[in-house]
């Protein structure tokens, strides 16, 4: 990490972040050597990440949070996490977005922050399993009333996850007799081995059904969820035709994503992986 001063909190504690996950601990003292400030400062950092548990401090320092497979964080918890990498994803993966064209989005906090950027592209149909991201479209239009070009959208029915997310039968029934140009899917978890995975089994089966109806698949994924495996591994990165996610993926991690899949967009760069 740089030595910098000025980092905004936000900025400075996904670093820290990074480093704990990366290292599998570190000390206060080196953090603030690294990063140039006072004691003060990184240890209120790791008050606020150990709050969002995302690692767990101790003695002198903090250290990574072992998660089961099978916890699923509610969305209020996920929805703080890397902030400013789902807004670059988001802005990213609406330029995908063409006008007129159906589209599903799936439940998770980057495509709650996409739907915001797709307010304004006209004509759209929108599929969608997230209670959250209806509210996004239903709250716009309340807002400004009925306009001309403004979005339809059509909310599955189903069984509500902590993630906000509607699965189980319902869903699946009403997922699977639609089709869509692109679906734009949210990640617990994306590695080479397990593909996509979630902790959630009948959210894993919803995803599958959203991966068959879908003409194109795009994941929309921050940098963390690489390496994460949950329970259940629903489609394989070969399923994939773009993964959007933001710089702070490794390039080694950058070279697997390329293999595997036909495109790599990272939001913030003027060039893409691979587009074949």
């Amino acid at each position: 990490m740089s030595e910098n001063q000025n980092l905004l909190a936000e900025q400075r504690r996904a670093l820290i972040l990074d480093e704990v996950r990366r290292r599998g601990g570190v000390r206060v003292n080196e953090l603030t050597r690294k990063l140039g400030v006072s004691d003060m400062t990184v240890r209120r950092d790791l008050d606020a990440l150990a709050r969002q548990g995302v690692l767990e401090k101790v003695h002198g320092g903090a250290v990574p949070v072992v998660e089961a497979s099978t916890h699923e964080p509610g969305f209020e918890a996920k929805l703080g996490l890397e902030l400013t990498a789902k807004e670059d994803i988001a802005r990213s993966a609406a330029e995908l977005v063409a006008p007129g064209t159906a589209i599903a989005l799936s439940g998770g906090t980057t495509t709650y922050a996409l739907a915001h950027h797709l307010l304004d592209v006209p004509d759209l149909t929108v599929v969608t399993n997230s209670v959250r991201v209806a509210d996004v479209f239903h709250a716009a239009q309340r807002t400004t009333g009925p306009r001309q070009g403004a979005a339809t959208v059509v909310l599955t029915g189903g069984v509500r996850t902590p993630s906000d997310s509607l699965v189980g039968p319902v869903a699946d029934q009403a997922i699977g007799a639609l089709h869509f140009d692109v679906l734009f899917l949210g990640v617990h978890g994306i590695s080479v081995e397990a593909g996509l995975s979630t902790p959630n089994l009948a959210e894993a089966e919803t995803n599958r059904r959203l991966v068959q109806s879908a003409r194109r698949v795009v994941v929309v994924a921050d940098h963390t969820k690489w390496g994460t495996v949950g329970l259940s591994s629903f489609a394989s990165l070969e399923q994939v035709d773009t993964l959007v996610t933001d710089a702070g993926l490794p390039a080694g991690a950058r070279a697997e994503v390329s293999e595997h899949l036909r495109r790599l967009v990272v939001a913030g760069e003027s060039v893409d992986g691979t587009d074949s």
